[in-house]
């Protein structure tokens, strides 16, 4: 009997073959860890999807590609628990889902070509 045809690993930016789903490596990936459940219910929360809705309103395109459609909030700085930046309305920035997800496999090193979608740094500069 002939076996499974081998494809790439289901984890985004991953060429691992195997025969389905996730390589041996991203599988212990898929399972969050007590922090990271944790910090997921922060965007559950009521005040959290106000906040965002009200952003949103507020900043309607993406700031990469300028996309009105299927927006995120998205940290800068990636706030990781940090509850100070995680409200921080300066460390937001409006981007679409295609180019949220870009930032994101870039911040987690799942990839780095460049041209790809890299943070934004705003510069301010004070009167000399």
């Amino acid at each position: 009997m002939p076996s499974k045809p081998l494809r790439p690993c289901a984890y985004p930016g991953c060429h691992r073959l195997v025969t389905s789903g996730r390589c041996a490596v991203h599988r212990k990936l898929s399972k969050p860890t007590p922090a990271k459940r944790e910090i997921d219910k922060w965007y559950n929360r009521a005040a959290w999807l106000h906040a965002r809705d009200a952003w949103i309103e507020d900043h309607p395109y993406c700031v990469e590609c300028g996309s009105p459609e299927k927006l995120h909030v998205d940290h800068i700085i990636p706030h990781k628990g940090d509850w100070q930046l995680f409200w921080d309305t300066s460390n937001w920035q409006t981007l679409c889902h295609s180019c949220h997800s870009k930032k994101t496999m870039q911040e987690r090193g799942l990839f780095n070509t460049p041209g790809v979608l890299i943070p934004r740094v705003i510069e301010t500069h004070g009167d000399d």
